[in-house]
């Protein structure tokens, strides 16, 4: 397939059956922006979160609308439009931490429908992503959010069916005036009602007092988290460790060995809606799912515990070849973390350290752990590509630190 930007009016006509209804999708004189193949998966249809499934597709963007369309496995080279997506009010961000793939980026509607889009060539993808939000921008300036509002509550109901984006205008124009100044008066009923309703909402520290709406814990701001509870260490990571080091520092393949996703999925949904956790409950007998779950909490931090700013600066840390120097600079890099991440990672560093005494019987060395922790803790802004090669360093890291904790967070001298 050739992907290359026209600049001229198209008539597009497809026809499709979704559903059992027969839909005919008409574009008059609009600019077709860019075509070609990407890789496309729905993560999210309303806002419910759906088990990715990628597959190639036919992209076509053509005025307010990116449509994807379904290659034929009878006829190679041709596809049938599947569905369209309007992106009047869209928001597009690159989103590699969503998926092992490179070169992904996410879209998102207004009626909550999410997108991940992906190409292994990497100036092909940016040349798509900087068309996307070009067009997003533009339909920003002559649309404003508000006046789309009454269209995505329309559109609500059939988020997967081709919309009638024939020129809005026209359509009017061919309806009789009565028509059109009813769907002008409900249109402005809506509209005002709508902004009623946002003006009356309570505030979000009301509902929170009111325990209406509880703060989350897995996928917070670690910053956030702390200074909510008044701690430079998050309370769910001192409850995890207190109840591995209670019965749990002699497990074999303790946090290597996964837990029940089912269950640990179970414990993070009770932290994020529950104050009182107890650990020691026999529904939380498996030590692995507590250890499962103090990863995924790490994982899930919006940036991760070791800030992507500080990344470039360890690999390369871990690179030097003097031991000395090599300790004397990751030790200045852990102080300058700000205090949430300084204390949690040595707070964590230290647990692991109890985990590595027990290491006869657990048999989680030194390098064991920097194999479980280093993409767990610290992990670059974006993939470019080297993946492979940052998590060797990135282990080295975790490893170095353990090795060398008294002296990076204490005074005694490096070993």
């Amino acid at each position: 397939f050739l992907n290359v930007k026209l600049n001229l009016s198209v008539r597009l006509n497809f026809s499709l059956k979704i559903e059992d209804f027969e839909l005919t999708f008409l574009m008059r004189s609009q600019e077709l922006e860019k075509a070609g193949l990407l890789n496309k998966t729905k993560i999210a249809e309303g806002g419910r979160k759906l088990r990715k499934n990628w597959s190639p597709s036919w992209v076509v963007l053509v005025g307010n609308s990116l449509i994807f369309c379904v290659l034929s496995k009878q006829k190679p080279g041709n596809s049938r439009p599947e569905s369209s997506v309007d992106l009047r009010g869209a928001q597009l961000h690159w989103a590699n931490e969503l998926s092992s793939k490179k070169n992904v980026f996410k879209l998102r509607t207004v009626t909550g429908n999410e997108f991940l889009l992906q190409s292994e060539t990497d100036s092909l993808i940016k040349e798509w992503y900087d068309t996307i939000q070009n067009v997003i921008d533009r339909l920003d300036r002559e649309n404003p959010l508000d006046n789309v509002l009454l269209y995505s509550l329309r559109r609500a109901g059939s988020v997967e069916m081709l919309d009638h984006s024939g020129d809005e205008d026209e359509r009017r124009k061919s309806l009789p005036r009565s028509t059109s100044n009813l769907e002008n008066t409900e249109r402005k009923r809506v509209k005002t009602r709508l902004k009623k309703l946002i003006l009356k909402r309570p505030p979000l520290q009301a509902l929170q007092e009111k325990g209406l709406i509880k703060d989350q814990v897995f996928g917070c701001r670690l910053e956030m988290l702390c200074e909510r509870e008044k701690n430079t260490v998050p309370r769910f990571v001192r409850l995890c460790t207190e109840a591995v080091e209670r019965r749990g520092l002699d497990t074999d393949g303790i946090y290597r060995v996964s837990g029940n996703l089912a269950v640990i999925q179970k414990l993070r949904f009770l932290v994020n809606h529950e104050e009182k956790l107890n650990l020691d409950d026999s529904e939380w007998e498996d030590i692995h799912v507590i250890t499962g779950a103090l990863k995924l909490f790490f994982r899930e931090l919006p940036e991760p515990l070791v800030p992507y700013g500080f990344f470039t600066d360890i690999v390369e840390t871990v690179k030097m070849t003097d031991h000395m120097d090599k300790v004397d600079r990751l030790k200045c890099l852990v102080l300058s973390m700000p205090p949430p991440n300084h204390d949690t990672l040595q707070f964590m560093c230290r647990h692991l350290k109890r985990v590595l005494q027990q290491s006869d019987s657990n048999r989680m060395t030194t390098q064991n752990i920097g194999i479980v922790f280093g993409p767990t803790l610290m992990r670059p802004e974006k993939d470019n590509g080297n993946m492979a090669v940052n998590m060797v360093y990135q282990n080295q890291a975790v490893e170095l630190i353990l090795t060398e904790f008294d002296y990076i967070f204490g005074t005694r001298g490096p070993s």
